[in-house]
């Protein structure tokens, strides 16, 4: 495995799937590397905003990262069976731009990654209980965020199909 991720690593693009995302650098002589025979599952449970409004927010810099590490080392992004569901303080990162302005002064860093991960192919959520509870009406969120009826009932959902739990 360590040769087909180091020959696919000749790519100049260490964020190939995600440009905005961090990027993923081969590391020689690791034990476990991305395999390309392996479908790879994961749940994000998307709490925390970023640090400065400016910023990605965790869950999705770190998604992103998994899947320039997929692609840096060719394995098929229809490998990667990504969920995001926000609730808490990252649903700020998923309004429109027009409310994320509002609210913050500055536009939504985080849309257009949102779009690049939904035609990666990972599916994105929003916790509909959340949005009651803060009176967040739907129709000023991301279109390319669907809203679950509750966060935790997707977490269980995807975790008891097998999917690794992945928490920012």
């Amino acid at each position: 495995m360590f040769l087909f991720c180091a020959v696919s690593s000749a790519q100049s693009n260490s964020s190939p799937a995600i440009p905005q995302a961090d990027g993923y650098i081969v590391i020689p002589d690791a034990k476990i590397n991305p395999d390309k025979n392996r479908a790879y599952r994961a749940i994000y449970d998307a709490t925390k905003a970023a640090k400065e409004t400016s910023q990605l927010i965790p869950v999705i810099n770190m998604a992103g990262s998994e899947l320039n590490a997929l692609k840096v080392c060719g394995i098929p992004l229809t490998s990667a069976k990504f969920i995001v569901v926000f609730h808490g303080a990252a649903m700020n990162a998923i309004l429109d731009d027009a409310h994320y302005k509002e609210k913050f002064g500055i536009s939504n860093p985080n849309l257009k990654v949102l779009s690049e991960l939904k035609k990666a192919g990972v599916k994105l959520f929003v916790c509909g209980q959340n949005l009651l509870a803060e009176n967040i009406d739907p129709k000023i969120i991301s279109p390319d965020v669907a809203v679950a009826s509750d966060a935790l009932i997707v977490l269980m959902t995807y975790q008891n199909d097998g999917y690794a739990l992945m928490s920012f």
